[in-house]
């Protein structure tokens, strides 16, 4: 428990370091990516309590998934041709993750994976509110933000 709550808390902070790091546009940042993916690792591997060995065995198998859903996303489709081929791609590798994690771990795995993305997209979401809420109105931008004393 004491760990898991260890963990939560990087979790929770992490997210804190990738709206700072992710503030500006909304296009891709590399550094918002690496930390998202290290956040994704790590709660995966926690989540599915992987061991050294099977890490070994499970993240290449993952990585070749992901570049595979990847490339399904980049598609224009139709939105249920594009769910069917997600879930071909997963059907796909369900055997694999099998294989390395067992069945009930393997169901897990995607079950997490969900769970991971869900977090994720309702952090960012909070985030963006945060970021707006604190922005100044549209016509204090001349004074810098400060209010100016008419006398001395």
């Amino acid at each position: 428990m004491k760990y898991f709550l260890l963990y939560l808390t990087f979790f929770i902070t992490s997210f804190t370091s990738l709206a700072q790091v992710g503030a500006g546009d909304g296009a891709a940042n590399p550094k918002r990516e690496e930390k998202i993916k290290a956040l994704y690792v790590a709660y995966i591997t926690q989540q599915l309590s992987l061991t050294s060995g099977e890490a070994e065995k499970f993240w290449p198998l993952h990585a070749q998934y992901d570049a595979e859903l990847r490339s399904i996303n980049d598609n224009n489709m139709d939105e249920i041709d594009r769910q069917q081929a997600i879930l071909n791609v997963k059907k796909k590798y369900v055997s694999g993750f099998n294989k390395i994690l067992g069945n009930e771990r393997s169901n897990n795995f995607y079950k997490q994976d969900g769970e991971f993305r869900k977090k994720m997209v309702e952090r960012l979401k909070q985030l963006r509110q945060q970021r707006l809420q604190n922005k100044p109105p549209a016509g204090n931008q001349g004074l810098g933000g400060r209010r100016r004393s008419l006398s001395k």
